[in-house]
């Protein structure tokens, strides 16, 4: 009975991978995926000391940084990329003069899609 029950167990798994490797959308990470982008476009002016974190409070330093968010308040809201700030700005979403980064490059799209995707997800520590 129990060599029956284990037989089975190779089966489940591949369902369960096939499973999640068809469901289609990608389910970024912090540190693979989103701390990359923060790294490549907000840390010149968002780490401690820098003008940019000095200004608002707001450091991409580390995942407890980004999730205080700014001396106003948190700048995610998990779960939903569309009430946060972060997302609003680098998205190109809120007045000109303010979005994210200033007078660099934009964020691509599909860095964009990234971050909000990741927040829709729940902006998890993974």
């Amino acid at each position: 009975m129990m060599a029956i029950r284990h037989a089975y167990l190779p089966t489940i798994l591949v369902s369960t991978l096939m499973t999640i490797a068809c469901s289609g959308e990608h389910k970024p990470g912090y540190t693979a995926d989103v701390r990359p982008i923060l790294d490549k476009h907000c840390a010149e002016c968002h780490m401690p000391d820098m003008e940019g974190a000095t200004k608002s409070g707001f450091q991409v330093d580390s995942y407890a940084s980004i999730m205080k968010g700014t001396k106003l308040g948190p700048v995610i809201v998990p779960g939903s990329a569309e009430s946060s700030t972060l997302y609003i700005l680098v998205a190109g979403k809120a007045d000109p003069t303010i979005n994210m980064p200033h007078g660099k490059q934009a964020i691509s799209a599909n860095e964009i899609d990234t971050i909000r995707l990741w927040i829709d997800q729940g902006a998890m520590d993974n």
